[in-house]
């Protein structure tokens, strides 16, 4: 491949996900909003689509640069500058490990799975480093004291829907973006 060709897949693939990193942004206003600062929506599905077409290098960055913004731009929540980089910055750079899915038969869906099993695990490591809440606190009609059991419950009462939205949208794309997904387009 030419150095020019390189230069201009890079500039492809970079303008790409600028537009699904957007794309992200914009489902993130698009939300219900559950407990103190998890949320739902359809915001994940494109970068974990970015990730899985150029794979995880890409897809984490695309998923740092919009869990920074997402922060800033939608007032995020977080109690110091280590709960940002946890909860916005990481975690949505932990999606980007869909694209360990890259060009697999069922990409999408089992990426889905990987990228927010992924966010999770960054999310419940955050729940019991940074928020360590041990007192006695109720999440989900559950009163718990131990921040290992606050944190699990706590992150799967948003990220399980999270999960299963992505996945089902992964299942439903597949077909429709069959040769996006190869590169054909």
């Amino acid at each position: 491949m030419s150095t020019q060709s390189s230069r201009n897949s890079k500039v492809r693939i970079l303008c790409e996900g600028a537009l699904m990193v957007a794309a992200a942004i914009i489902l993130s206003y698009f939300k219900l909003q559950f407990l103190l600062a998890g949320s739902i929506s359809f915001a994940m599905i494109p970068i974990i689509i970015f990730a899985v077409r150029r794979g995880a290098g890409w897809g984490v960055a695309a998923g740092v640069v919009y869990g920074t913004l997402k922060f800033i731009l939608g007032a995020g929540y977080a109690w110091n500058w280590a709960s940002i980089l946890l909860d916005y910055s990481l975690a949505y750079g932990a999606v980007g490990f869909a694209g360990l899915c890259k060009g697999r038969k069922w990409g999408l869906p089992v990426g889905a799975f990987v990228g927010c099993f992924a966010r999770f695990i960054v999310h419940f490591i955050s729940g019991i480093t940074i928020y360590k809440i041990t007192a006695p606190t109720e999440v989900i009609g559950v009163t718990v004291a131990n921040p290992w059991i606050y944190s699990l419950l706590y992150n799967i009462s948003y990220m399980l829907p999270n999960t299963i939205i992505a996945i089902v949208a992964g299942l439903l794309l597949t077909a429709p973006l069959k040769k996006y997904m190869r590169g054909q387009l």
